[in-house]
């Protein structure tokens, strides 16, 4: 039996990952056609960085707390050594309470941890509105003060500013921010929307950043023959791209409502509108995706069961397995983001806010 290690990266941080196989056998053997180069587990003697990333999974909850309604509630925080088993910190009880928006919402928060160490959150903070959510935090117990980001303040018309999502991407040392808008007349039309969706017909529009001070004007990035919602991106070590990127499918008729996938090489261009999938069940949204070694797993919020789901691939996104069974996430946990970081940056949680 031999030990391995597997250098990946998840939202641009290095980590090291092990696997357990048999003499010299990969644990994850990659399917024949796949065209990318193979994650095949290296051996490497032991390091400081052996067993040094944690997981951590930012959400908001169903449950209300301090009189406020669960999507008022604020940020959970829950962590996982396996990507399988998630524990709810500080008795489950929020974070940080939102103080932006009309309505002072923080739902679907997304953190993303910069080169410097620093955490930067989005978020939604109303339903109707043109702007998002933001704060930073060098440990995620003290934040910042809370800012409002116009990022469709331009845009008259826009009805919203759904589940934004931040990515550092290290091939230009920027942070993506993206989001879900809808603006009337702007995008392909699409059936049963009007009907079914009280009009919402979205796609994915995008800003960039350097110091959270300047920000690019924003822009449609991503434009596919469906309503989009929910997307998340990836940065995949061995895949058939650099990115991995997760959206949700909205349409209604007929209904779809599901998670699809596509690769990326450049987050800079305008994104290709095709996808792959759909590579879940119907009625569901949130998704979330986290590499560990050579397995991908996508995480989704199951909004009409209340409940957690997740498929894994284990040859580079060419097949897809319901792992649902196996994952455990706190109860009433809605749609967020999994993040890998430094184990010292967990345990820090757990004795403070346990």
């Amino acid at each position: 039996m031999s030990r391995f290690a597997q250098v990946c990266y998840n939202n641009g941080m290095k980590i090291i990952a092990y696997t357990i196989a048999l003499a010299a056998t990969a644990a994850f053997p990659v399917v024949a056609e796949q065209s990318a180069p193979a994650c095949v587990p290296v051996a490497t003697p032991d390091s400081a960085e052996e067993s040094s990333s944690s997981y951590l999974f930012a959400y908001f909850s169903n449950k209300g707390h301090g009189g406020r309604k669960g999507e008022a509630a604020g940020l959970h925080l829950a962590w996982s050594e396996d990507g399988l088993k998630w524990t709810a910190l500080n008795g489950d009880r929020p974070f940080l309470v939102p103080e932006v928006g009309k309505d002072r919402l923080m739902r679907d928060p997304s953190i993303c941890q910069g080169p410097d160490g620093t955490f930067h959150m989005v978020w939604t903070s109303s339903w109707h509105d043109r702007i998002i959510g933001y704060a930073s935090s060098k440990d995620l117990v003290n934040w910042s003060e809370q800012r409002a980001i116009p990022v469709m303040a331009h845009e008259s018309e826009c009805r919203n500013t759904w589940a934004p999502e931040v990515t550092y991407n290290p091939d230009d040392g920027l942070f993506y921010i993206y989001w879900a808008s809808t603006i009337p007349g702007r995008h392909s039309p699409i059936a049963g929307m009007e009907a079914k969706e009280k009009g919402l017909n979205h796609r994915i529009y995008l800003t960039t950043t350097k110091d959270w001070k300047e920000f690019s004007p924003a822009r449609l990035w991503f434009n596919p023959d469906f309503s989009a919602i929910d997307a998340a991106l990836l940065r995949v070590k061995g895949g058939p791209s650099k990115w991995l990127m997760v959206v949700k499918n909205e349409n209604h008729t007929p209904p779809e409502k599901n998670i699809r996938t596509a690769w990326i090489d450049r987050l800079a261009d305008a994104l290709p509108p095709s996808t792959k999938g759909p590579v879940t069940e119907k009625w569901v949204e949130g998704p979330t995706p986290l590499q560990i070694g050579c397995s991908i797993y996508i995480y989704y919020d199951c909004y009409t069961r209340r409940r957690f789901g997740a498929v894994r691939s284990d040859d580079m996104g060419n097949t897809w397995r319901d792992v649902s069974s196996e994952v455990h996430f706190p109860a009433d946990a809605r749609h967020g983001t999994v993040f890998a970081t430094s184990r010292s940056v967990v345990q820090n949680l757990i004795k403070l806010h346990p």
